[in-house]
């Protein structure tokens, strides 16, 4: 058997219901996870606020790390191989809040040695959604960015793949995360009234890009003072004042957003296996606590990823 947390009908977190089904056999081209970790994101509940009815019951969970614990026939994981007892990640899935879950194996990766599970079932979503900010804002080697959530899972994991493509990011932040900014490369810079002026001073230079986690009105505004070209402006937060202003918003929902971050999960996960990209982990909590911790998510900023362990 398997726990499962699922959501019968949409609304807020209380809606989720903690219950037990048959595990599913892997048929040809899936296998079974043994789940050691669930990722955390707030697109988990977002989804559950106004999803498409013909997702209900909504299984929620769109990552996870553990070791397969059935393959089936004639199938292979997405890195090659795949045996039982073998420890992967998988993402993009559906109903990861999980102790057990049967997914397609074309999702499923072996996990570097060197990352441990709740770090590797947070890697790729705030991983390719970073990887995507980038890509659609065509930055390249010497150029000046603005980062509007330099310390969050997803700024965090910008910071970490600009600075291996050689840009410079100027990150906005609470004063109290700027050595968060600092250890991942970039530089911090408080947001607030006169935001754009102090991004001025710190690059007299002018920003060729602006990369948006935060959605608020200012970091948009600020976005459209400081770069020429809107088409290199993103958000992946303000999709209303994208629309009216003519920048750009993504979404792993879109299925242009979709094909990029499913290509992208190999060397992400490359990246994570050497040292090159780290996942912070800021608290672990028992799968039962899933509403515990999902409020924890909406409602506090706990400086880090959040997991579930089974």
């Amino acid at each position: 058997m398997t726990k499962q947390w699922i959501a019968p009908r949409f609304g807020e977190i209380d809606a989720l219901t903690l219950i037990d089904e048959p595990t599913k056999a892997p048929e040809a081209g899936e296998v079974t996870i043994e789940v050691r970790a669930v990722g955390m994101n707030p697109a988990d509940w977002k989804y559950m606020r106004d999803g498409d009815p013909a997702d209900l019951p909504y299984r929620i969970g769109y990552e996870v790390a553990g070791v397969l614990s059935a393959v089936g026939p004639d199938t292979e994981i997405a890195s090659g191989g795949g045996s039982v007892g073998d420890e992967v990640l998988a993402f993009r899935i559906r109903g990861g809040y999980a102790d057990e879950v049967t997914v397609p194996a074309g999702d499923v990766f072996a996990k570097p040695a060197a990352i441990d599970f709740p770090a590797a079932a947070n890697l790729l979503l705030v991983g390719t959604t970073a990887a995507e900010m980038l890509e659609v804002t065509r930055v390249s080697p010497g150029e000046t960015v603005l980062l509007h959530g330099a310390s969050g899972a997803v700024g965090v994991s910008v910071l970490q793949q600009a600075r291996l493509l050689g840009v410079r990011v100027i990150g906005t932040a609470s004063e109290a995360n700027f050595d968060v900014v600092r250890s991942f490369g970039g530089e911090p810079t408080t947001y607030g009234d006169g935001l754009a002026d102090r991004v001025r001073d710190l690059a007299p230079e002018g920003i060729a890009a602006s990369l948006d986690s935060v959605g608020t009105d200012e970091a948009v505004d600020v976005s459209l003072e400081l770069v020429a070209d809107r088409s290199r402006i993103v958000t992946i937060v303000a999709f209303g004042r994208a629309g009216d202003e003519g920048i750009k918003a993504i979404a792993g929902r879109m299925p242009e957003s979709a094909r990029f971050r499913d290509a992208a999960r190999s060397r992400l996960i490359e990246l994570a296996g050497r040292g090159e990209l780290i996942v912070p982990v800021a608290r672990t909590f028992p799968l039962a606590d899933a509403i515990s911790a999902l409020d924890v998510l909406k409602t506090e900023h706990p400086g880090g990823k959040l997991a579930l362990i089974p």
